[in-house]
């Protein structure tokens, strides 16, 4: 394997990592801090600003005409829809229940692929995504009966799996006309736009009492922008330049456990709130089917990739 393909690799594990402790860092912030339009809004527009500054430095800013409505596209479903479905379901339900939802997206991944690419499924691919799916579809429900969860929180961080998962597979064309760093700053300038317009983003931020925030709520904020938002997205970008969408999408199920890992770390040194007791080992039981189905998907999707 050539080394750029090892990088693109490391570079896909690292995301999962900056994105499992950053499922509990942002729960820390909401809503006693900011709501999650507000906080959404934060985190699409520094990351812009990071975006445009190194993409003006490398002078790799043209587009094609007909490539903006792809760009627009990936913008709705890669950076709008998700990050809303994202933190408004975050803010319903439990950090651990969000790494969990976000390994679905292999899945979603292989679904969309017969739909868009037409990629023919296999029985072995369609067992994965029958089993993972029977996961999920529990978990949702047993969230409806845990403190702290709710069934609609659930559903938000599906269908945020889903709308991520239609951003890999539009996404992937675009990585061959043009560099990562274009890309994906014209995806989240198209973003933010919605973002903006979304009915209580304006509001919610003029409400906002930034000054009353102490320090540790300054940090947890600048980690999301900078390391779960602008570092995330430029790696995972990368990654989708050297590997296939399926293969990318396929180490998000890292997170479940890198989420509980950082539960009990944090826990531990006391940097958020102690979400151990979300931990239950039916809820281990159902990421251990979507888990299951996940792999099966994947083996499927790798032979054809």
């Amino acid at each position: 394997m050539k080394d750029t393909h090892y990088r693109a690799h490391l570079a896909l594990f690292f995301v999962n990592v900056l994105y499992g402790a950053g499922h509990l860092i942002a729960k820390g912030v909401m809503p006693a801090f900011l709501t999650p339009s507000v906080f959404i809004f934060l985190r699409v527009s520094g990351a812009v600003v990071f975006f445009w500054t190194v993409c003006l430095l490398l002078r790799k800013t043209q587009i094609k005409k007909q490539d903006i409505p792809r760009f627009i596209l990936c913008g709705i479903f890669g950076v709008a829809m998700n990050q809303l479905f994202f933190f408004h379901g975050l803010n319903l339900s439990s950090s651990i229940n969000s790494g969990i939802i976000m390994s679905m997206n292999p899945i979603m991944v292989a679904i969309l692929s017969f739909f868009i690419l037409k990629e023919q499924p296999s029985v072995l691919r369609i067992s994965g995504i029958i089993i993972g799916a029977t996961g999920a579809v529990l978990l949702t429900l047993q969230g409806s009966s845990q403190a702290g969860e709710s069934m609609l929180g659930d559903l938000f961080l599906f269908i945020n799996a889903i709308c991520y998962a239609f951003y890999l597979v539009l996404v992937k064309p675009l990585m061959t006309k043009y560099a990562p760093i274009t890309v994906i700053t014209w995806v989240f300038t198209f973003g933010l736009c919605f973002v903006c317009i979304f009915p209580s983003t304006i509001p919610d931020l003029m409400a906002t009492n930034f000054l009353s925030f102490p320090l540790e709520i300054y940090l947890k904020i600048t980690y999301i922008v900078i390391g779960v938002t602008f570092l995330t997205y430029l790696l995972t970008i990368y990654g989708l330049k050297y590997l296939s969408p399926t293969i990318s999408s396929s180490y998000i199920y890292f997170q479940p456990v890198l989420v509980v890992i950082f539960a009990f770390l944090f826990s531990y040194l006391n940097w958020s709130a102690d979400y151990t007791d979300t931990i239950t080992l039916k809820k281990m039981a159902f990421m251990l089917l979507i888990f299951t189905g996940v792999y099966l998907t994947s083996r499927s999707s790798n032979k054809s990739v």
